[in-house]
C-alpha cells in the first residue's frame, strides 16, 4: 500500500517513515509543507493513505485541498490533546498523537486496511476538513513572555514585541524600545506558538510583528527588505522563496 508523509518536521518524517517500512508500506514521499504539497498531488497519482501533519510551516494543512479533490484516506499526526480532537473520530477520520506510538500506529493502519473497502474514493471533502478544524483546532497563541533577566523576571507582552530573530546559536525576543532579550526556545518551535495574522518568519533568521513594519522595499534577485520601528541591528531580508507568501500575508 502506498502512502505519502506530510510532515513539516524532518526528524518526525523520517522517523515515521521509518515506523510504516517495518509495517511493509511504501512510503512514496515526504512533503514538508502546503505549498510543496500541493503542487506534488496536482502532478502525481495519490496515495491511498495520508499521514498528515495539522499544522505545516506555511499554514494549516487543509488549504493543501482547497482546489483538489481527495481521492485518499487520511489519518491526522498532531500533538494536541484528545479532548480536542473527539470531532475527527466522529467524522471517521483517525487521528495519532505525537510522539507517535508503534503500537497505535500499527492499530490505526490496521484499522484502516479492515475498513477500505467500506469507503469510497474521495470520502473526506476539503470544505468537511476545514468545518472540523475551525471546530475543534482553537489554538491558543502566545500572548506574552516571562523572561528572567538576572534575578529578576520580566513580563512582555506581544504586543509590545517588535521582531524575533535568531544570532549565534540564541533566539532573541526584541521589543518596541529597542532592546534584546534571550529565550530559551527554537525560532522554529517559537514560530507555531505565535498568532499567524501578526507574525510572519520572513527567513530562518527572523519573525517580524506586521505592526512593526514602516517600510517594504525592493532588494536584489526579486527579494524584499522589512525596515521596522524598532529594529536596526542588520537587514531583515524576506527569502526569495517566501516573497509571494508574505505578499499574501501583507493582504
Amino acid at each position: 500500500m502506498q502512502v505519502v508523509i506530510i510532515e513539516d518536521e524532518k526528524p518526525s518524517a523520517r522517523r515515521l517513515h521509518r515506523m510504516l517500512s517495518h509495517l511493509e508500506l511504501e512510503v512514496v514521499t515526504m512533503l514538508h509543507s502546503v505549498a510543496e504539497s500541493v503542487v506534488w498531488f496536482q502532478n502525481n497519482e495519490h496515495p491511498e493513505l495520508i499521514f498528515l501533519d495539522i499544522q505545516l510551516s506555511d499554514g494549516l494543512s487543509f488549504e493543501i485541498f482547497e482546489n483538489l479533490e481527495i481521492k485518499s484516506a487520511i489519518i491526522f499526526t498532531t500533538a494536541y490533546d484528545e479532548y480536542a480532537l473527539k470531532a475527527f473520530k466522529l467524522n471517521s477520520v483517525d487521528y495519532l498523537l505525537k510522539p507517535i506510538d508503534d503500537e497505535e500506529l500499527k492499530e490505526a493502519v490496521d484499522k484502516y486496511r479492515a475498513n477500505r473497502l467500506k469507503q469510497k474514493s474521495g470520502f473526506i471533502k476539503a470544505e468537511d476538513i476545514q468545518k472540523m478544524f475551525q471546530q475543534t483546532y482553537q489554538k491558543d497563541y502566545k500572548k506574552r513572555f516571562t523572561i528572567q533577566v538576572g534575578q529578576h523576571l520580566k513580563i512582555f507582552e506581544i504586543n509590545d514585541v517588535c521582531c524575533f530573530y535568531s544570532e549565534n546559536k540564541g533566539t532573541y525576543l526584541h521589543t518596541n524600545s529597542n532592546r534584546s532579550y534571550l529565550l530559551d526556545l527554537s525560532l522554529e518551535k517559537l514560530e507555531k506558538d505565535l498568532d499567524p495574522e501578526k507574525f510572519f518568519k520572513i527567513s530562518r533568521k527572523f519573525i517580524v510583528n506586521l505592526n512593526a513594519i514602516k517600510d517594504i522595499v525592493s532588494y536584489s534577485n526579486l527579494r524584499l527588505e522589512v525596515k521596522l520601528d524598532c529594529f536596526d541591528k542588520q537587514q531583515l531580508i524576506v527569502s526569495r522563496e517566501r516573497v509571494k507568501l508574505f505578499k499574501e500575508w501583507l493582504e
